[in-house]
């Protein structure tokens, strides 16, 4: 155990967690809708059974070996009922586990009868329930088209050629109301000691009051607790339906968008440079030398950044890549606040040894001059104004460490990381104690 506490807790109830996976899979053997009276009576009557018997069987070892140590401290003080084990059931997730046994998750309804999984050469395999393969086949209504419609879909409702007693019986989690997903859950939880794992599926579309009524309703049936998901709500999430990844995805996605004004697009595509700008050009002094910045706009706001070094050099080649990258971002109509607050505040080492600097690095004084340049067109001031001196690496607490700008006791540079002895190398300085290197 990682804590010594927990170490004592665990072994002073001694608990066990008896529990159930593949019940939808039940659930469809017998014939038996998720979302009915008859699987929630069933659910009672399944864990009351598990509930009953392990309590007896903690009870026999409790005649044979005591009971746990913390039993004084339990409910089970007050009644007199000796017992082995402080909880002998719970209903875990069973994620894992029920793949390696190919049975369904815990107590969760089928999350899809069909889904298309892309394998690695770009083949797409149908992967269909084997319970509803089998009735489709037995019902002679099997098809990899129809399993591939139903994919496509989500669910069997709208599928006409799925007769109406299988679509009832094989519903998923979406079809699956809120109220019927908690229902679920609190059958299991009035015989379960712990918590029972399961997720109410909320559609994309699902209000703040739908959340709160299955937080409401969780707590009246006396679940322990609940946890909600909203399809989509996530950017990415492990399982999808409605939609198949790929191309198809793709294709659907690119054509609902050019039939709407949402604003999305597929892809961005910068705006051409105009002919003529208007710009400011400022020498910044960096670490390195000298910097210069020049900043152009025209009536559609801030449109390319260029950066040129002195004779004293530094880094021009990254320069000349965050220059490029943010004329591109600015033309493509990313947020020039956005881009300003990226830039500036990073550090270079270069700076750190070096007094009367008014940036820290190459990107922190592009930032700093695009700002100038927004808030010399947002009217922010009549005229363009360089900004006030930043506050550089001289304003802050001296680093422990030992800069270039020191020597040890024999006149050697040190290394500002660890202040060990640095050495020159392919027109570099590095550290061959800590591997730092200037050039990064």
């Amino acid at each position: 155990y990682p804590l010594p506490e927990i170490d004592k807790m665990a072994r002073g109830t001694r608990k066990i967690g008896l529990g159930v996976m593949g019940w939808a899979d039940l659930l469809l053997i017998l014939g038996i809708p998720y979302n009915s009276i008859e699987a929630e009576k069933l659910a009672e009557e399944v864990m009351g059974f598990i509930d009953d018997e392990s309590k007896q069987k903690s009870e026999e070892l409790a005649d044979l070996k005591g009971v746990f140590p913390f039993y004084d401290k339990s409910i089970y003080a007050e009644s007199g009922r000796k017992m082995r084990n402080a909880t002998t059931t719970t209903i875990a997730p069973t994620g894992t586990l029920s793949i390696i046994a190919g049975v369904s998750s815990g107590i969760e309804p089928l999350f899809a009868i069909s889904f298309i999984k892309n394998v690695m050469d770009g083949t797409e395999l149908v992967e269909v329930n084997p319970h509803f393969k089998a009735a489709a086949e037995a019902g002679n209504f099997y098809s990899e088209e129809l399993m591939r419609a139903i994919a496509k879909e989500g669910s069997l409702h709208g599928i006409d050629e799925v007769p109406e007693e299988i679509a009832e019986v094989y519903v998923t989690s979406h079809d699956i109301s809120p109220e019927w997903h908690v229902r679920m859950q609190s059958a299991f939880q009035h015989h379960t000691d712990n918590a029972v794992s399961k997720t109410v599926n909320l559609r994309n579309d699902a209000t703040v009051e739908d959340v709160a009524e299955v937080f409401w309703q969780a707590y009246r049936t006396g679940c322990k607790g609940v946890t909600i998901y909203r399809d989509g709500s996530r950017d990415m999430q492990v399982l999808n339906i409605g939609s198949v990844k790929g191309k198809e995805g793709k294709d659907s996605d690119a054509s609902a968008c050019e039939s709407c004004d949402s604003g999305i697009h597929s892809h961005i595509v910068p705006r051409p440079r105009p002919a003529v700008t208007t710009g400011f050009t400022e020498k910044v002094k960096i670490g390195c030398g000298n910097l210069y910045i020049t900043v152009n706009y025209d009536e559609d706001g801030i449109c390319e950044v260029f950066t040129n070094t002195g004779r004293a050099g530094g880094c021009p080649s990254q320069s000349e890549a965050t220059a490029r990258l943010v004329s591109i971002a600015l033309r493509s109509g990313i947020d020039e606040k956005s881009i300003v607050e990226q830039l500036k505040g990073i550090r270079c080492p270069s700076t750190i040894r070096q007094k009367g600097l008014n940036v820290l690095s190459c990107p922190d004084a592009i930032g700093r001059m695009i700002e100038q340049v927004m808030n010399h067109r947002n009217g922010n001031g009549s005229m363009y104004k360089a900004a006030p001196q930043a506050a550089t690496a001289m304003d802050i607490p001296k680093p422990t460490a030992k800069t270039f700008g020191q020597e040890d006791s024999k006149g050697s540079a040190v290394c500002p990381e660890c202040g060990g002895k640095v050495e020159h190398e392919s027109g570099c300085v590095i550290c061959r104690n800590c591997g730092y290197s200037k050039c990064g």
